[in-house]
């Protein structure tokens, strides 16, 4: 309560009015009053944020299965703990059942000298060493050592009856242990049962109620409100590892720049999808054999711009065999009127475009769900958010482009495969990059990437308006020196450009330091690489959300 109070003395804490302490012999009880004009979610979230009331802890489920480490998750957990508890069991009652034994075995041999006590008496007598006398009662009633040795060493005072009485009731309770010991290591659904009355016996000795809430929140917050909407860069790695860094962690650069080091990655891997979102963001994502899976921005583990990241298959069910695409970013999946008005257009390696209403992506699945059925050795390539009223354009790898109007494409449903967007030339061509633009933009073009790092931009009204499924027309001038067409973007005067290289140098560069030109042209350099490297991945950075620059 005293830190409470601190905090609102600090200004730290506002909109409340009283704090009380009511605790009594029941437990502790603070009562915090909120002013009439006051959120209770805010001011419980600050109170979060400021006082160890709630805790997070991070907790690593890595465990050794069969001897190698595994990260396991609840259900893991617990079918390897029965498993444990079951080899504990077994162990356990094979140990009971062998001194079970051992003592049967004796109290048999002691049992036989019982009933034929005279003649043991006689030949104890009779015989001149232990040894001697051990070994006549070995062969004359067919015992064994130790059944010979228990019986010399038996005390007059079991010749009592009442002593032979409890002879002969530990030797039948000895055979029903047996018994019991035998059907247990038989039955595996005995050995189940042992468990569970064990852990009933564990939860009302040491059982209490919890004092803590183990959750996101309580009921009146939700996690958003313990999260900083802040901008941070979702990077994904041809291997699919997947991370969220803070923005200030990438400088800007001039044109033509070496770049910085970015994502730390395998020798065999590179950063192929790079772009901006805020922590509230739900993060839409397409794999390319054409699934989509869901995914909030915070929930994305947060690391430093050289980390590798974490596996995306360790968050998501996506398929091993399968890999993200494409994104879209999406502010709030309940707005009924954007999700009704707003259209998600898929296009695929093979020049397939189709269109879908977002309705059709606002229920979020565990298991995700089908966007676009994908031919037979096609693979989805770029996903883009529209209004239904944007022109699109569509660029392959030989460096040719086609612009025709969004309402050529008709909505699907997320089952249809779509229709030709594009005719490929040469064998091995491919659709490398497609763009919704709104041409009524005066201050946007169109901004091609090739892969040895030449860049350019172009007016919009240099690629003429035709109908789906052309050729299209030349958007740069490839020859060996430029390398492939990689990347299309529209792009403003104000934004910015992060380029990431295959061996994970960044750079970032603003658009206007790239002057405007035809479309035939090579471009000029925009991040110098090493001869063996290529462009992996380009991003546009929308300078109205950009931090600030550096000095």
């Amino acid at each position: 309560m005293a830190k409470i109070a601190e905090l609102v003395n600090d200004n730290k804490i506002d909109g409340i009015s009283d704090i009380r302490d009511e605790s009594d012999r029941s437990g502790l009880r603070i009562v915090v009053e909120v002013k009439r004009d006051a959120m209770a979610s805010v001011v419980l979230s600050k109170i979060y944020k400021y006082t160890p009331l709630q805790t997070s802890y991070g907790v690593n489920n890595i465990a050794l299965v069969n001897g190698r480490p595994k990260v396991l998750n609840l259900k893991d957990l617990i079918t390897e703990f029965i498993k444990f508890r079951i080899e504990v069991i077994i162990r356990r009652t094979q140990f009971d059942l062998d001194k079970a034994l051992e003592r049967a075995h004796i109290l048999e041999g002691i049992l036989i000298a019982l009933d034929n006590i005279d003649e043991v008496i006689r030949i104890i007598r009779q015989s001149k060493t232990v040894d001697e006398a051990k070994d006549n009662l070995m062969s004359t009633f067919a015992l064994s050592e130790i059944q010979a040795k228990a019986i010399l060493e038996m005390r007059l005072q079991r010749l009592v009856s009442l002593e032979i009485d409890k002879v002969r009731e530990e030797y039948n309770e000895v055979l029903a242990k047996i018994e019991y010991y035998k059907s247990i290591l038989a039955s595996d659904h005995l050995q189940r049962e042992i468990i569970k009355q064990e852990l009933d016996e564990i939860n009302e000795k040491f059982g209490d109620k919890r004092r803590t809430d183990i959750s996101y929140a309580d009921d009146e917050i939700s996690v958003e409100d313990l999260i900083p909407n802040e901008e941070v860069v979702i990077t994904i790695s041809h291997l699919g590892y997947i991370k969220r860094t803070k923005t200030d962690e990438f400088k800007q650069q001039s044109r033509g720049g070496k770049g910085s080091r970015g994502a730390k990655t395998r020798d065999t891997d590179f950063v192929e999808q790079m772009f901006i979102a805020h922590n509230h963001n739900y993060l839409l994502l397409f794999t390319e054999q054409g699934r989509c899976f869901w995914l909030r921005a915070f929930e994305i583990p947060e690391a430093s711009k050289v980390s590798q990241g974490r596996v995306l298959q360790n968050i998501l069910a996506i398929p091993a065999d399968d890999k993200v695409r494409a994104y879209i970013k999406i502010e709030n999946l309940n707005d009924e009127e954007f999700i009704n008005n707003n259209y998600i257009i898929f296009c695929t390696k093979e020049g397939m475009v189709k269109k879908t209403i977002v309705e059709a992506f606002s229920r979020p699945r565990t298991n995700g769900i089908n966007a676009i059925t994908i031919n037979e050795g096609d693979q989805l390539l770029e996903a883009k958010l529209t209004n239904g009223k944007n022109e699109i354009i569509i660029a392959n790898k030989e460096g040719r482009a086609i612009r025709f109007n969004e309402s050529k494409v008709r909505p699907m449903g997320r089952g249809a495969a779509g229709v030709k967007a594009m005719s490929l030339g040469s064998e091995g061509d491919e659709v490398i990059g497609m763009i919704s633009a709104d041409p009524t933009k005066a201050d946007y073009s169109v901004f091609v990437v090739s892969e040895k790092g030449n860049g350019k931009r172009s007016p919009i009204d240099d690629y003429r308006i035709t109908n789906r499924g052309g050729k299209g027309v030349k958007t740069i001038n490839i020859t060996d020196k430029t390398g492939n067409l990689v990347a299309i973007k529209w792009v403003s005067e104000f934004d910015d450009l992060m380029i990431t290289t295959q061996d994970g140098i960044v750079i970032r560069t603003p658009v206007s330091d790239v002057r405007v030109m035809g479309r035939a042209t090579q471009g000029v350099k925009v991040i110098r690489i090493q001869e063996n490297e290529s462009i992996a991945d380009v991003t546009v950075i929308r300078r109205e959300e950009t931090i600030d620059e550096e000095e």
